[in-house]
């Protein structure tokens, strides 16, 4: 079971990591997007990480739609809105909870993911971040109806993300500033695919 405290300690590792990995995503951004997703992603985390401190005796739904309100309204493109409605239907999800299990997780990102879909107008196969997402949730899913710890849990999560934005590499993207450049994009990594994979680490190092 998580707290707020641990949901704010596994944010601002989640800060830490985009913060730590902004360059790279940057650079995996350049050939295929505005070369800017590592740079925006970091900012608006780094102004999530200004609010954190005071949300310690808030709900996990008030602290998750706070961190989504924050990334809306401070990163650019279309990463801001994308993971804004992710965390902030993740927080409707669990509106009222003080305590997390595996169940209510798993609830709050099958919401992080459906709200991605529907704003990208989106779906897996498109070289976008749902194609970490998806896999993952299902691999997560699978895993805790199996009956492993949470570590396991996220461990699958974690494998079936990175290979799912491993496999952005062969997809024609259809959505978003990759799409202009059509087959061209092929060969190089989703950063939105990336970035979340190393969101779902953060989580798992802070277990």
């Amino acid at each position: 079971m998580a707290d707020s405290k641990m949901v704010i300690s596994v944010l601002q590792k989640i800060g830490e990591k985009i913060g730590e990995q902004k360059d790279y995503l940057t650079e995996l951004d350049q050939p295929i997007g505005d070369s800017d997703h590592g740079i925006n992603l970091a900012r608006g985390f780094q102004e999530v990480d200004k609010k954190l401190p005071a949300l310690t005796d808030q709900d996990m739904g008030a602290i998750l739609k706070t961190v989504g309100m924050t990334l809306v309204s401070t990163v650019g493109g279309a990463s801001g809105p994308l993971y804004g409605s992710a965390f902030m239907k993740m927080g409707m999800a669990l509106a009222g909870k003080n305590q997390l299990n595996t169940e209510d997780f798993l609830k709050g990102m099958d919401a992080a993911v459906e709200a991605v879909k529907q704003r990208g107008k989106s779906a897996v196969e498109e070289a976008t971040m749902l194609d970490a997402m998806v896999p993952a949730l299902a691999a997560m899913e699978k895993a805790a109806a199996e009956g492993m710890d949470p570590k396991g849990i996220l461990e699958a999560g974690c494998q079936a993300a990175w290979a799912g934005a491993e496999h952005t590499k062969d997809l024609v993207a259809t959505k978003g500033r990759a799409s202009y450049v059509g087959e061209r994009g092929i060969g190089h990594q989703d950063p939105g695919a990336t970035s979340f994979s190393f969101m779902l680490d953060a989580v798992k190092e802070c277990l």
